[in-house]
C-alpha cells in the first residue's frame, strides 16, 4: 500500500505534469544521451518541473541583474531550519559551514583535509560510481567494505575495513553515503553510531555524502550523522540539489561537527568561488519555500516505488527488488534473466531503455541495474513493458 511520507501538502505531483514531448524538448544530460527512441531512465535528473518558489526566486535576481558572486548565509540558514523541522535536528551550525561547488567537489575537499596522498579511503559498495575515479584522482586508495546480503551496512566488514586502512599509523576516512546511493537504504541512528563509535576507535574519519537526505520515503526517519553520538569530529555534503532537480545549479553546503570546525577552517579560500551565485539563490529558496513541492514529489515517489514492484511482479518476477526507503533511484537484481554481467546493455539494445549498469558501482553490482523512478507513472509502467520485451 502507498503511503504519504509527509501530511498531504495539497500541491499536485509534480512527477504527473509533464508530457513526454515536452521533456524531449530538455537539453540536459538525460535527455541527449541516447536517441529518442529510447526511454531515459538513469542519470539522476527528475521528470518534473521546478517547484514554483524556486522560479520565481531566481527570476526576480535575473530582473535585479543580481548575478555576481555569492555571500552571506542564507543557504546554510534555510538547510539549518529545514533540518530542524524535517529532522528535528538543532545541531547545524551556521558558522560550522562552508559553501561548495556541489557535493562531490566538497567530498574532494573534506577528504583532502583529513588524510594525505596515498592514505584510504573506504566505500560501502554497490556505490555511487563517481566515489571512485574522484578518490582515485586525488592520490588516495579506494578500499572497499561491502554492504551485507540485506543491503545495510556491515559493521564487521567495515572493522575490518578501518584496522586495515590504518595499519602502520595511516591516516584514513570514510566516504559514507546517507542515504545509501543505489540501494535507497537509510541508516538507523544505531547504525550510524556504531560506525561513530568505529571511527573514533580506529581513528578514521567519517565524510557523509548526505545528498539525498531529502528525499526519504514513507514512515522512515533520515538520521544526520552528525546527529548521532561520538559523530563530533565527521563531516557532512548537504544540498538542496537531488531533493528539488537542481543539479544544473551548482552548490552545496559543507558542515562540520564540532570536533571538526578547525580542519573546516583550514579549507582553501578559493574553494568558495566555485558555487553559483543563481544557485545559492535557488537552493536557499528551495529549502525554505519549497517543502510543500518536496511533499507532493515525496507522496508521487513513493506510489512510483510501489508500483514498480508491482510491474516487475507482473512483467519480470525473476527481477529482485526491494523498494527502497529513500531517494528515487531502484536498485534491480538481474541475475536470474541470465543476459550477462551487464543487463543495462540488453535494456538498451533490445529494449530502448537505458538505465545505468551495475557494474561500475564496484563489488556488488555485477547483473544489477539501477533505474531513475522519478518519472510519470505512464513512463515507468511503459518502461518496464519494453524491459519485458527485450526478453522475448
Amino acid at each position: 500500500m502507498t503511503r504519504i511520507p509527509h501530511e498531504t501538502s495539497g500541491e499536485p505531483n509534480p512527477l504527473q505534469a509533464l508530457t513526454l514531448d515536452r521533456l524531449r524538448q530538455r537539453t540536459s544530460t538525460k535527455w541527449r544521451t541516447y536517441p529518442e527512441d529510447v526511454l531515459p531512465l538513469w542519470v539522476a535528473e527528475m521528470d518534473v518541473p521546478l517547484a514554483d518558489p524556486v522560479v520565481r526566486a531566481v527570476t526576480d535576481a535575473l530582473h535585479l541583474g543580481d548575478t555576481g558572486y555569492p555571500a552571506g548565509t542564507a543557504y546554510a540558514e534555510a538547510l539549518a531550519a529545514f533540518a530542524g523541522k524535517r529532522w528535528d535536528w538543532d545541531g547545524l551550525a551556521v558558522e560550522r559551514t562552508a559553501i561548495v561547488p556541489d557535493v562531490m567537489l566538497g567530498v574532494v575537499e573534506m577528504i583532502k583535509l583529513v588524510t594525505g596522498p596515498g592514505d584510504t579511503v573506504v566505500v560501502n559498495p554497490p556505490v555511487y560510481p563517481p566515489f571512485y575515479p574522484f578518490v582515485e584522482h586525488m592520490d588516495r586508495r579506494v578500499a572497499e567494505a561491502p554492504l551485507g546480503a540485506d543491503g545495510r551496512l556491515d559493521l564487521a566488514v567495515l572493522e575490518a575495513a578501518f584496522r586495515e586502512a590504518v595499519a602502520g599509523g595511516r591516516r584514513a576516512a570514510h566516504l559514507l553515503c546517507s542515504p545509501h546511493n543505489p540501494t535507497g537504504t537509510v541508516h538507523s541512528a544505531e547504525e550510524l553510531s556504531a560506525v561513530a563509535g568505529l571511527a573514533e576507535r580506529y581513528g578514521v574519519r567519517v565524510v557523509a555524502d548526505e545528498i539525498h537526505a531529502p528525499l526519504v520515503l514513507g514512515d522512515t526517519g533520515f538520521v544526520p550523522y552528525l546527529s548521532v553520538p561520538g559523530a563530533e569530529r565527521g563531516l557532512s555534503l548537504m544540498s538542496a540539489s537531488k531533493g528539488w532537480n537542481l543539479p544544473g545549479l551548482k552548490a552545496a553546503l559543507a558542515v562540520a561537527g564540532p570536533g571538526a570546525a578547525a580542519d573546516l577552517e583550514r579549507m582553501p579560500e578559493e574553494v568558495g568561488h566555485g558555487p553559483s551565485h543563481l544557485a545559492v539563490i535557488a537552493h536557499a529558496a528551495a529549502l525554505r519555500d519549497g517543502v510543500p513541492w518536496l511533499d507532493a514529489l515525496l507522496a508521487g515517489l513513493d506510489g512510483n516505488r510501489w508500483l514498480l514492484a508491482d510491474l516487475l511482479a507482473e512483467h519480470l518476477p525473476a527481477i529482485r527488488y526491494r523498494p527502497g526507503e529513500a531517494t528515487y533511484l531502484a536498485w534491480l537484481d538481474c541475475r536470474a534473466l541470465g543476459i550477462g554481467d551487464d543487463p543495462a546493455e540488453v535494456f538498451l539494445h533490445r529494449g530502448r531503455v537505458a538505465l545505468s549498469s551495475g557494474l561500475p558501482f564496484g563489488t556488488g553490482g555485477t547483473g544489477h541495474v539501477r533505474l531513475n523512478l522519478a518519472t510519470s507513472r505512464e513512463l515507468l509502467t511503459e518502461a518496464v513493458r519494453r524491459m519485458a520485451a527485450a526478453l522475448r
